[in-house]
């Protein structure tokens, strides 16, 4: 007489057969691993991702080749296409000086580019190491650094930049070390969280009481367990270090003239809002997009890690 091994009943009241329920093992949701593994990799395929994405992909392009986008010279001025709007010949029409506004935005692109993935680095370096001293150590370091982190938190970001920009001074690079420098509290805590889990467990006790060295025990032992969850964090600050510099860059605290920066490029047009639109509404969409885009694919990214 052969015996099937059952599993508890369904929804329905029936039992069922193990062996044919799922055809694998399951994960700590309950779900099937190889099914759960093709729901992930079917979501990279998705409109939702490959959309933003290929909008992301694009705007890399112009950044790393510029002049495949566009023939013009984005400092070069024309006194007879002064203001003109949106057309086949200017894609997003002209400024008052009668330069390309498609083209300054494409050369702008490099500069807000850069000018994040800089203070994200900064932020993603301070905050790692902060985050290792505050939740390996404990004691007095985690709560001095703790209370800094509670009253930068306080704070708006957005605000925290503009302060230190202000001390710093203009230009890019200042802008980028205000930013990073604002960021450090949310990664800082994130980080602190996730080493006072891994601070537990055994292996971490295993290389304590084997001698192993304080500094190798962070870095090989704690510090690999712990990244993962703030470098998705990064992804997701992406889109608001750009918004943040865009932000200072429109207030004036961004590259000197004539050099494009969208923050600039969109504070150029203020003065022309009622008759020439394009010069505002058009650049700002654009930075509007690239930060929509970055959060879409960062939060896709984040569901199936």
């Amino acid at each position: 007489m052969t015996h099937e091994l059952l599993v508890p009943a369904g929804p329905a009241g029936t039992a069922v057969d193990a062996s044919a329920a799922d055809g694998g093992p399951l994960d700590r949701r309950g779900r099937n691993r190889a099914a759960a593994g093709d729901t992930g990799a079917r979501r990279f395929l998705r409109p939702s991702f490959l959309v933003p994405l290929g909008f992301l992909l694009l705007v890399l392009l112009w950044a790393l080749v510029p002049d495949w986008f566009s023939s013009y010279d984005p400092y070069e001025s024309d006194a007879t296409a002064k203001l003109l709007p949106p057309s086949v010949t200017h894609l997003l029409g002209t400024d008052s000086l009668g330069r390309d506004s498609f083209t300054r935005l494409v050369h702008g692109t490099r500069t807000t580019l850069l000018t994040s993935l800089l203070a994200l680095a900064i932020a993603f370096t301070v905050s790692s190491v902060l985050g290792l001293l505050a939740g390996y150590l404990g004691g007095a370091v985690d709560d001095i650094i703790g209370r800094v982190i509670d009253v930068s938190l306080a704070v708006p970001g957005l605000l925290v930049s503009l302060m230190l920009v202000t001390g710093l001074g203009f230009g890019p690079l200042n802008i980028a070390i205000a930013v990073g420098i604002s960021s450090i509290a949310s990664f800082t805590r994130v980080m602190r969280a996730q080493v006072l889990k891994v601070r537990q467990a055994d292996f971490v006790t295993a290389a304590e009481f084997g001698g192993v060295r304080f500094w190798t025990i962070l870095r090989r032992h704690v510090l690999r367990h712990a990244i993962a969850p703030v470098t998705a964090l990064v992804a997701l600050e992406f889109g608001a270090a750009i918004l943040a510099i865009s932000a200072l860059s429109f207030l004036g605290f961004g590259a000197a003239a004539p050099e494009p920066e969208w923050g600039s490029l969109v504070a150029s047009g203020r003065d022309y809002l009622a008759f020439a639109w394009w010069l505002t509404l058009l650049p700002g969409a654009v930075v509007v997009l690239v930060v929509l885009a970055a959060n879409a694919v960062s939060r896709q990214i984040e569901k199936v890690g």
